[in-house]
């Protein structure tokens, strides 16, 4: 059985249980919570998110970037959010690469570089605020207000709040 077939399984037994409201997609929170795609982040047991509550975006890295300002932006303007969570983490793949190396892989396995950035760090608290910068100085973000940068600890689930640069 492949990984597919067994989430499909899964999604079968599980049924309609899944608590919150589905009536409306505007987060009733009214807050995106932008997050890296590693699987060790269950972002809606973090928070005590139920369905309905917030939007969730993920990346790798969790790092702002163009097409994540455009699905903000539509968060923002078209479905009602006010605030913007950004949550980067410890122990993230990103600081296993460098820009160049998987730039180099990528162009040999397929013959063409990349145009887009790859986003590696290796200083997670200072990609947060760069991050949170990128957002607040965005001119398609309506609330930049309100957007706050959090470090996860996936070993021991704690959340730290990165203060902004001075």
């Amino acid at each position: 059985m492949t990984a597919i077939d067994e989430l499909l399984r899964r999604n079968r037994a599980l049924g309609n249980v899944v608590p919150g409201d589905r009536s409306s997609p505007r987060p009733s929170r009214r807050v995106a919570i932008l997050t890296c795609m590693d699987a060790r982040i269950r972002v809606f047991e973090i928070f005590g998110l139920l369905q309905g509550e917030a939007h969730v975006l993920r990346n790798a890295g969790g790092v702002v970037t163009d097409d994540m300002i455009r699905s903000l932006s539509l968060s923002q303007r078209k479905l009602g959010t006010r605030e913007v969570l950004i949550v980067q983490h410890t122990d993230c793949g990103l600081n296993t690469v460098t820009e160049d190396s998987f730039k180099d892989e990528l162009e040999e396995a397929s013959g063409m570089r990349p145009p887009w950035a790859v986003e590696a760090f290796r200083d997670v608290d200072a990609n947060v605020r760069q991050s949170v910068q990128r957002a607040k100085r965005n001119p398609y973000l309506l609330h930049t207000d309100m957007v706050r940068g959090f470090v996860y600890d996936v070993k021991t689930g704690e959340l730290r709040e990165v203060e902004p640069a001075a």
